[in-house]
């Protein structure tokens, strides 16, 4: 269970986080860092190592095993304290609040800097690191892929997103990414899943959302994750969230992404509005929208 470091922030020292540094850099190489390196990965002496890795090891933030040797690894919390650390430094972040939303592959919490944001974590990797990486081409190109470099990857590919869409795109304006982790504009709206339109609002809710899908497009991304679980749904209109398995559009499945992400957002209206939405042709929806010429499903009933 990943647990909110950020109570521990102010209990750890300087040196603490360059052993935490030290563990991170020993784990580009292999799963477990052995004790005798950390003093050169930290810069720190080893009685110091000692003293900090008990520390560490106390409040949750690394892991010891016994194999060959004995070695070491940071948890998911020695990683989110890396990450909030660098934030906090940078000013980026200045008080945490509570969560905002769990999930498979992330956590948001709230977070203040001069208005609220939204921090998300990726955990991509955490639960099911194999089979991440057999969906991710991020990881397909490194013999030794670890869990923080999948998810740092995750991060990073949905920060790079996000400021190629923003503002074109309603999506979450990104405000700042460290390792595995984005700050971005905390949005004030509710998920589609859990929201119940009006008769009126169905059709045009379902033409927004795609409407931004064409855009993105335009932009040069797909989604190519989308669900009624990736939209809010606010009094300005609709927000597009979650990109980090987005791809290029110049991808060589980027059309098969593309036709997959408007099955899964027409599909859901379907079943919860059938009697609004019912025969849609999804693939001439889907070319309309590859092709900049998207102006209503209503253009695309069957």
């Amino acid at each position: 269970m990943v647990e909110n470091v950020a109570p521990l922030m102010r209990e750890l020292e300087p040196e603490d986080f360059h052993l935490l540094s030290g563990i991170e850099q020993g784990m580009r190489f292999s799963e477990w860092v052995a004790r005798g390196k950390l003093p050169e990965f930290s810069r720190l002496s080893p009685e110091n190592v000692d003293y900090r890795l008990d520390r560490c090891e106390d409040r949750g933030l690394v892991e010891r095993k016994t194999i060959q040797y004995q070695g070491f690894k940071l948890t998911f919390e020695g990683y989110d304290a890396l990450a909030l650390h660098s934030f906090i430094e940078r000013e980026t972040v200045e008080e945490f609040g509570s969560p905002l939303g769990v999930g498979k592959e992330s956590d948001v919490y709230e977070v203040r800097s001069y208005k609220p944001l939204a921090l998300k974590y990726h955990r991509e990797g955490y639960t099911n690191f194999r089979e991440v990486m057999k969906e991710r081409d991020y990881t397909s190109d490194r013999d030794h892929v670890s869990w923080q470099y999948t998810a740092r990857k995750a991060a990073e590919r949905e920060y790079d997103a996000l400021e190629s869409l923003y503002p074109d795109v309603s999506v979450p304006r990104p405000i700042d990414q460290n390792r595995h982790a984005i700050v971005m504009e905390k949005i004030d709206a509710t998920e589609l899943s859990r929201t119940k339109l009006e008769p009126e609002q169905v059709v045009p809710i379902l033409d927004l959302i795609l409407a931004e899908l064409a855009t993105a497009y335009d932009e040069g991304y797909v989604h190519a994750d989308m669900s009624e679980y990736n939209v809010f749904v606010g009094g300005d209109g609709v927000t597009v969230f979650d990109w980090p398995q987005a791809v290029p559009t110049d991808h060589e499945n980027s059309r098969e992404l593309l036709a997959r992400d408007v099955e899964n957002i027409v599909g859901y209206f379907q079943r919860k509005y059938p009697s609004h939405v019912d025969t849609v042709d999804t693939d001439a929806v889907a070319a309309a929208v590859a092709e900049s010429r998207f102006e209503t499903v209503d253009d695309h009933r069957e």
